[in-house]
């Protein structure tokens, strides 16, 4: 059974001119499937490909023997998970249940907001920044690479990816300016407010 491309949440031009449908193109268009077309062949004839895909990655995590399913496996999550934290027209302060959990974690809204994006700001290299439920309060915590907070018993709410390829189009080096553009003008709260049940 082999696994496919999930269709984007909204038009590729949707984000314009926060994130442009050119860079859209190839986030999703050649990246996001390259690791589709990558973890299906890795799959391909191993008890993995009949398994849901985040069982998989949870199976594979910290196995170097599979270290290809996983990477590949968890970037197909990860990026879907990433373009459901964006809508257009969103961003701003948070709404709803999520809120109440920034406040009783943060303080407030604004003191979150600043955690969270220094976090991003400052993750060395290639990785995605995540608002994730702990326990009963919230927390933020950086990924490397390909790894995802699903392997380590944390509930992912939203995520940024700072990964060059996401923002290099539209921001160059400039990571802050990228990440502000995220955080008031596409950030999905209730995307959020679903992840927490």
């Amino acid at each position: 059974m082999s696994y496919t491309l999930p269709t984007l949440p909204y038009a590729d031009h949707a984000l314009d001119p926060v994130i442009t449908a050119n860079t859209l193109s190839f986030h999703y268009g050649k990246h996001h499937q390259g690791y589709v077309t990558k973890y299906n062949a890795a799959i391909e004839n191993t008890p993995f490909a009949d398994t849901p895909l985040e069982d998989v990655i949870k199976q594979t995590a910290g196995d170097a023997n599979q270290k290809a399913v996983f990477n590949n496996g968890a970037q197909i999550f990860n990026h879907t998970f990433y373009w459901n934290s964006m809508t257009p027209n969103g961003g701003g302060k948070a709404t709803g249940k999520v809120l109440d959990l920034i406040n009783d974690t943060w303080g407030d809204f604004d003191t979150f907001k600043t955690a969270f994006s220094d976090k991003a700001a400052t993750l060395f290299g290639s990785g995605w920044t995540w608002l994730v439920k702990d326990g009963a309060k919230l927390a933020i915590v950086q990924t490397k690479d390909a790894d995802t907070p699903i392997t380590t018993g944390q509930t992912p709410l939203l995520t940024i990816d700072v990964w060059e390829h996401a923002y290099y189009l539209d921001y160059q080096n400039r990571r802050p300016d990228y990440i502000n553009a995220f955080m008031d003008k596409l950030v999905n709260w209730d995307f959020a407010n679903q992840n927490l049940g």
